[in-house]
């Protein structure tokens, strides 16, 4: 019997726990332009790219299953300060740094990588350390 290779495409969901989920959709919303594909009391979904999808979730809110119509979804929770990265152009460094100052929001840290890619460093209002990281941080980026 042969054997086929199994793969992963992608990271389809990031997941951020967050304490008021509408101070953190607008946030997101407001600084990066990401559309809502869904939201209700519990979790906020935004479309990042034609294949990525950011969760916001209210701390604390999702620690029962949840039954759909479909099936369930096991409980699951997160705390603390998480880090997500999000790809950009090179080209497009400087207009998000501009965009980040105009809306206030201070760039904790910028690092050169020895690939070439640079990355700069800020916070949401939960605290979570977010990243916008140019081609050459890693051998596959």
């Amino acid at each position: 019997m042969e054997t086929r290779a199994l793969k992963l495409d992608a990271i389809l969901e990031t997941a951020l726990y967050v304490e008021d989920l509408d101070r953190a959709r607008r946030f997101f919303q407001g600084i990066f332009g990401l559309s809502e594909l869904y939201c209700d009391r519990r979790m906020c979904a935004l479309s990042v790219a034609p294949h990525n999808v950011l969760l916001l979730f209210v701390q604390g809110e999702s620690n029962e299953t949840v039954a759909l119509p479909g099936g369930t979804i096991p409980p699951h929770d997160g705390g603390g300060r998480v880090h997500v990265a999000f790809a950009i152009p090179a080209q497009d460094l400087a207009a998000w740094e501009t965009r980040l100052t105009e809306n206030n929001v201070a760039l904790e840290g910028r690092t050169r990588w020895p690939r070439g890619g640079t990355s700069v460093y800020f916070r949401d209002p939960d605290g979570h350390l977010l990243e916008l990281a140019t081609p050459g941080l890693w051998a596959t980026y």
